[in-house]
């Protein structure tokens, strides 16, 4: 069975993305890996004080997002794909190819917002440093609005 790798980051455009990737799962007979990347910085906040940790915001965010992961895959299943899910923390790009070189996986399927120019000179683009690094195919869904 074929392994289709899903970052998702539970924007509004990740039900688009979700939905195309359960239409290419079925099309090419596939389970799908979600994955999130947590920030490494859940936590941190800076003050009068300098910097400060505070673990239970950590620890809510990332209950939070497991529980986004628990619900992504109970919908991906309920159409009749095999789907499982992780949630790791590091820097997004390197952590999602690294994932789908250890599951051995055959696409990564990711989202383009649309947006280019400026703000990726600023923010930077996940979805071109996927494409550019990545060793297999990846599929890149618009998930932009029409205008």
């Amino acid at each position: 069975m074929k392994k289709i790798i899903l970052p998702v980051d539970f924007s509004d455009s990740s039900n688009k993305l979700v939905d195309y990737a359960i239409n290419f799962a079925k099309d090419i007979n596939a389970e799908i890996h979600l994955i999130h990347v947590a920030a490494t910085d859940i936590g941190f906040v800076i003050g009068d004080m300098g910097f400060q940790y505070f673990p239970e915001v950590e620890e809510n965010e990332i209950k939070y997002e497991l529980k986004e992961l628990n619900k992504l895959q109970e919908r991906i299943v309920a159409q009749g794909v095999t789907c499982n899910h992780i949630l790791k923390q590091g820097i997004a790009g390197d952590t999602i190819l690294e994932f789908a070189d250890a599951q051995n996986a055959d696409y990564i399927v990711v989202g383009s917002h649309g947006r280019s120019g400026v703000y990726d000179v600023f923010i930077g683009s996940l979805t071109k440093e996927i494409t550019k690094k990545s060793k297999i195919p990846v599929l890149v869904v618009p998930c932009h609005d029409e205008e």
